[in-house]
């Protein structure tokens, strides 16, 4: 990601690409490390969208295209999106998106997308309960089998506006992981779907509450309705 954004500063056309075999100073979201060794897809995007709408919906509309690409590629496999920007296999991480925006003025200048995806790297056994990879549920599988069809996606015409569509949502509730589940933040209450503008919806006995931003926390013993 800070290769391509200093391929974006000298001038470089939307749809610019960076792949890396292996990072050694991945970030996650929220400034999070994230372990990227070889055998995984490491891949970032550039995007130059001219206006700001739309920018909030990017990360959860390339979550949604990656799952796509990953479905019709590996058939038999439902990808979950866990809100706001995770990739799930079952009911472990298999990866994310992480958009950074460098703005001119009201606009954005560019946006740098990164996804993050164990394809066939090892997981380390201390984050084994939580991640997972790809070659898990289908040995032989590699990050540069997947890169064409992957990076084709990714740039490909992003929809814009503010608003996900009609066939958005209908593909995002189709493959949310935390509909239904019990959650201790960013509110306490119980994840009921994603709004048309991209915020978690969450039920407790107060009523709805919509949020926009924050980290998911599952309450203890969470399970799906």
């Amino acid at each position: 990601m800070d290769r391509l954004h200093e391929l974006a500063t000298a001038g470089a056309p939307a749809g610019t690409a960076v792949a890396a075999e292996e990072q050694t100073a991945a970030r996650g979201s929220r400034g999070r490390a994230w372990q990227a060794p070889v055998g995984g897809l490491w891949l970032s995007v550039l995007y130059r969208p001219g206006s700001p709408a739309g920018t909030e919906l990017l990360s959860l509309r390339l979550g949604l295209a990656v799952a796509l690409v990953l479905e019709d590629a590996l058939p038999g496999l439902r990808i979950g999106i866990k809100w706001p920007n995770d990739l799930m296999l079952g009911e472990r991480k298999l990866g994310g998106i992480l958009c950074e925006a460098r703005w001119h003025g009201d606009a954005p200048g560019w946006i740098v997308a990164g996804l993050g995806l164990n394809v066939a790297n090892p997981i380390p056994p201390s984050v084994g309960g939580t991640a997972v990879a790809l070659a898990e549920a289908r040995p032989g599988v590699t990050a540069e089998g997947l890169l064409p069809a992957v990076l084709a996606r990714l740039r490909s015409r992003v929809p814009a506006g503010d608003l996900l569509t009609p066939v958005e949502q209908e593909q995002l509730a189709a493959r949310d992981w935390l509909r239904g589940r019990a959650l201790a933040a960013p509110v306490a209450g119980r994840a009921d779907g994603i709004a048309a503008d991209g915020a978690l919806r969450v039920r407790n006995p107060t009523g709805l509450t919509v949020v926009r931003a924050g980290t998911v926390e599952l309450a203890a013993a969470a399970s799906p309705r």
